[in-house]
């Protein structure tokens, strides 16, 4: 059996505005919470980014196999163990992010002989893509960004997307799947997908074709709320060191597992960091503290936004 949807996410907006005097070195995520975005005065992007739309997710159909992920197993990995590719590895597995791989969890590994056969795709649920972004690393490297708007009233899961790289000719340079820090986009909110690609020029242009967006009732996830939020820019704006406290109601069931990611912007809206925190088990009418730091990739940070999901 697949990994279980996971989740309940929350959408926590924070425009953090006091720089401090010391500059926060680039830290780990914290913590989650529940589904009460605090929305400040985060600038919308003001240009379209190069979208596709796809219809089809193709899923190979033939006797697959079921895997049990072990200690240091990567998508990478098993893709070479099993002679496949990471792309047909994703598309068996469009649940799964292959950024949280826990040890436990199954997967499965399509035959590689298999003809895609198009009864068996998925259609994603339609999910439009507000910005698309990537800003250079001193390695000659990207980060890269799709903003994702969850404009439906459930909860869009296991969300991902190709972010193709186009030089000035036109020519692909790089593809690359990209996936959200958390398995769920809240009603009504955004949030991005990313992925690094090395070895690339900084003046390619990035083109976004939504793979996976499943709709959910969120009915997987625990609430939580978050309290005493603080988010301290640094006097450049490269970093922003934030903290707060996340209560799970007495009512609720006891959690696993709690994630918070905060996603950086800039002055005009545009992403330019995002971290995700781990936290561990949470009972029923407690509260943990978390504190972390997110960098700047790009511009001078001038808000921060949180998401935390919460996993029973």
């Amino acid at each position: 059996m697949r990994k279980p949807l996971l989740l309940l996410l929350l959408a926590i907006l924070l425009s953090a505005c006091q720089p401090t005097s010391a500059d926060a070195p680039p830290a780990t995520p914290t913590t989650d919470v529940l589904l009460q975005p605090y929305l400040t005065a985060t600038a919308a992007p003001t240009t379209t980014p190069n979208i596709l739309t796809i219809s089809e997710t193709a899923i190979p159909t033939n006797t697959p196999q079921v895997y049990i992920i072990q200690q240091g197993d990567t998508f990478s990995q098993l893709a070479e163990q099993f002679k496949i590719s990471q792309d047909l590895l994703r598309a068996a597995n469009p649940d799964v992010n292959p950024n949280t791989l826990s040890v436990g969890d199954t997967i499965i590994i399509p035959d590689p002989s298999a003809p895609l056969a198009a009864a068996s795709t998925l259609t994603p649920v339609p999910a439009p893509v507000t910005q698309a972004v990537c800003h250079p690393t001193a390695d000659s490297g990207l980060w890269c960004f799709a903003l994702i708007h969850n404009d439906t009233p459930n909860y869009l899961e296991n969300v991902s997307a190709q972010i193709t790289l186009f030089d000035e000719n036109g020519n692909v340079i790089a593809k690359e799947t990209a996936f959200t820090p958390l398995d769920i986009i809240a009603p009504n909110s955004s949030l991005p997908v990313y992925v690094f690609i090395p070895n690339v020029s900084g003046n390619a242009t990035p083109q976004i074709q939504i793979l996976s967006a499943m709709q959910g009732s969120g009915a997987s996830y625990l609430p939580a709320t978050l309290n005493n939020t603080i988010a301290q820019i640094s006097w450049d704006g490269k970093s922003a060191q934030v903290s707060g406290q996340i209560l799970l109601p007495a009512e609720s069931n006891a959690a696993a597992q709690v994630w918070v990611a905060a996603v950086a912007y800039d002055k005009n809206g545009t992403v330019v960091g995002i971290k995700r925190w781990e936290g561990g088990a949470l009972q029923p009418g407690t509260m943990t503290n978390f504190q972390f730091a997110v960098a700047s990739v790009g511009g001078g940070i001038e808000a921060v936004e949180f998401f935390v999901q919460i996993r029973p």
